[in-house]
């Protein structure tokens, strides 16, 4: 028997504590399912409020509003004739749950509070929500007298139960529930769901959304039904993006995939399903049989008085099931061209502030954040070409430019709203002067060419006025304070001069009406784990759109938009030495980055994810390296003196990770302790007890292998 239900799962770019905004976009994208002939609508995980609330969960006022706009939906009767899941915060007996709530013609048909709860990484839900501790069990919650003077219900079922609808039956399981070893999808299907919903707040990472698709369809082919998940998507308020890729799949195959990565505020992915095929599928499964004839989970049920199939004595041909597709995944450099990009545009809109200012100094670091922001104007420009009203609006908004205005190219929008400056010294050097006007004249970026050494001299004059003492560089005879000192002055000032001139350019270019810029950072996550950077230069800013992204994937990144983006001027960024170029040139020295550091950045990759994604200190990182490193003929005393090293770096900088400016959250391995990386940052940076026992360990391993040790 053929059954064709039409589905509706939903992307939406909410933002955290907008309840006008955030209603708009819920009843937007129920309108968009309705019409295009959903019974079924899902959207993301607390899609209400915002996820991204944080400590503002612990406020009544979040609940309360919560509810306000909870009874806005089931009041309007135009979004009858849909079963509805959507997301809000619950206080329940005094405990504060994170809980879908489905709602029918004005009724409230359950309220299913999430029972596994994310708590590790950039999330912290044990913070402010309880997790729901009965499996398969339900209770009555007693209506705010607001709520049930709309439904006329005084109480409602709230737990773990299954939805039975006229011709199907729906389980519930939210986000983290879905990545455990028990994920509730599995009893659900054995105990007769036919449709399992999946509201999620899951954050953009390089490489995860692989992940993501293998455990749904792993979910859908191993236990047979239909898998509806729905995300939100864009910066709602943090360093995280959320990536969207709302999907529907069907016994193991992907039938319908909304986009990763978008501007655009209300996205809708559709499709029709047959849930003949859903039975057909599980009853030629023996196995599944006799598990779900033998399966001690019952589940409560409840009544929503819809059929999500169309009522018809004979099959209906002009029914078209939704064909199977093959997801079609970003490469890591696809990923750092486009989520980024979206953060920074939601970020920038929803500031009110007039663009970017990026300090552009001729390296591969902040070349790749102007990349990016002329990836932002891209995507943009497309939209606005689309006829998209809501970008439209914000371009103009943002542009001060009148109710016609559509820019036609990404450099003609860059001209308007992204300032670059080059803040060179006497230690600069033509060739990074010349990339960054370069790459500046491509993208279309105002670009300010600035002489610092007057300011520097300024400075070191004052102290030399002071103290009597005139500080020289290393080359020149300096101390290695000295040295270190004169470098510093010259990163610090530029942090000074970025907001001076993100403050003023504007009102020097168009007077009262030019907005202040946003300040750009362009320190990349390897540099940031190993502190080589000076706390409050010019990588302290606004934002940071690259801060955990390693080295090795800006350049995979810079490659893919010098061919993809017509930017031919990026391989002169590909072939040079990364360099700070903050001491004078020598004959016989070369300031480089990896000299500087001791470590290279494809060491410090693999040193950053061993200490936090293996989660290993000081010893177990030596271990593990004498296995990989080993087969690069390094000797286990080699091995011992790349890990200190790194360790002693790591431990004397780790303070700089507090000042970390707000970075695009890409890679599992990033320091930043304001959110991610819950560590202290007041070290023993000798590791007395872990160093010696390395050193035993390199003692014992050379005594075994007669290794003779030269003086």
């Amino acid at each position: 028997m053929v059954h064709y239900v039409t589905v509706a799962t939903c992307a939406l770019n909410q933002w955290a504590l907008d309840f006008q905004g955030n209603y708009e976009r819920i009843r937007e994208s129920i309108v968009q399912a309705k019409e295009g002939g959903a019974r079924l609508r899902i959207g993301p995980e607390l899609e209400i409020p915002g996820y991204g609330c944080q400590d503002h969960f612990l406020e009544s006022d979040t609940t309360l509003h919560s509810w306000e706009v909870l009874a806005r939906l089931l009041q309007d009767r135009s979004l009858d004739g849909v079963l509805i899941d959507t997301g809000m915060p619950v206080l329940h007996r005094n405990c504060r749950y994170n809980c879908r709530v489905v709602i029918l013609d004005g009724k409230i048909v359950l309220i299913r509070p999430k029972m596994h709860l994310a708590n590790d990484g950039n999330y912290r839900e044990l913070r402010w929500f309880a997790g729901w501790a009965r499996p398969a069990s339900v209770e009555d919650f007693v209506l705010p007298r607001f709520i049930a003077d709309i439904t006329g219900q005084r109480e409602v079922p709230f737990g773990d139960a299954l939805i039975n609808t006229e011709d199907s039956c729906i389980g519930i399981e939210l986000c983290e529930e879905l990545f455990t070893p028990q994920s509730p999808h599995i009893a659900m299907s054995l105990d007769g769901a036919e449709i399992i919903l999946n509201s999620s707040g899951s954050h953009h990472e390089l490489r995860k959304l692989r992940r993501r698709i293998e455990l749904i369809r792993e979910a859908t082919l191993k236990c047979g039904g239909i898998y509806l998940y729905a995300n939100q998507k864009g910066c709602d308020g943090d360093r995280v993006y959320y990536d969207g890729s709302a999907m529907v799949l069907a016994n193991g195959e992907i039938l319908a995939m909304g986009q990763q990565f978008s501007i655009g505020d209300v996205e809708v992915t559709l499709a029709t399903v047959d849930l003949g095929g859903v039975r057909a599928f599980r009853a030629g499964m023996s196995s599944r049989s006799m598990q779900a004839s033998r399966s001690e989970m019952s589940y409560p049920r409840v009544m929503a008085a819809i059929s999500l199939s169309a009522q018809q004595a004979h099959f209906d041909f002009s029914v078209h099931p939704t064909r199977p597709m093959t997801a079609s995944l970003h490469s890591p450099a696809e990923e750092i061209s486009l989520g980024p990009a979206c953060w920074l545009w939601d970020y920038l809109r929803r500031s009110s502030l007039g663009g970017f200012f990026l300090p552009l100094s001729g390296g591969i670091d902040s070349c790749a954040t102007a990349v990016i922001v002329h990836s932002m104007c891209r995507l943009v420009v497309e939209a606005c070409q689309r006829g998209d009203s809501q970008v439209l609006a914000d371009v103009r908004r943002m542009c001060g430019e009148d109710s016609e205005y559509v820019p036609e190219r990404a450099q003609d929008l860059a001209a308007r709203i992204f300032c670059t400056s080059y803040m060179g010294t006497a230690n600069s050097t033509s060739e990074t002067r010349a990339r960054a006007r370069n790459l500046a004249a491509a993208i279309g970026s105002h670009h300010i060419d600035v002489d610092m050494d007057t300011v520097v001299s300024a400075i070191v004059g004052l102290f030399a006025f002071v103290t009597g003492q005139t500080p020289r560089y290393a080359v020149h005879g300096g101390t290695s304070a000295e040295n270190l000192a004169l470098q510093n002055i010259q990163a610090r000032l530029r942090m000074l001069l970025s907001y001076l001139f993100a403050a003023l350019v504007p009102w020097a270019m168009r007077g009262s009406s030019g907005k202040s810029l946003l300040v750009l950072g362009s320190a990349n996550v390897d540099e940031a784990l190993r502190g080589y950077f000076t706390k409050y230069d010019c990588s302290s800013a606004d934002l940071n759109p690259i801060g955990s992204i390693s080295k090795a994937d800006l350049r995979g990144f810079i490659e893919y938009a010098r061919d993809h983006m017509q930017l031919e001027v990026l391989g002169g960024f590909l072939d040079a030495v990364p360099s700070a170029e903050l001491v004078p040139f020598s004959p016989g020295y070369v300031q480089s980055d990896e000299d500087e550091m001791g470590m290279t950045y494809n060491e410090l990759g693999v040193y950053g994810r061993l200490r936090k994604i293996k989660k290993c200190g000081p010893y177990s990182m030596f271990a593990q390296l004498l296995h990989v490193w080993s087969q690069a003929q390094l000797t286990p005393r080699q091995i011992a003196d790349k890990v200190k090293r790194f360790f002693f770096y790591y431990a004397v900088n780790r303070h700089k990770m507090t000042t970390l400016t707000p970075a695009y959250h890409a890679e599992a391995y990033s320091p930043d302790d304001n959110r991610f990386d819950l560590r202290q940052f007041l070290y023993n940076a000798r590791w007395t007890w872990q160093f010696r026992q390395i050193d035993d360990a390199v003692t014992r391993l050379e005594k075994k292998d007669n290794i003779v040790i030269e003086e």
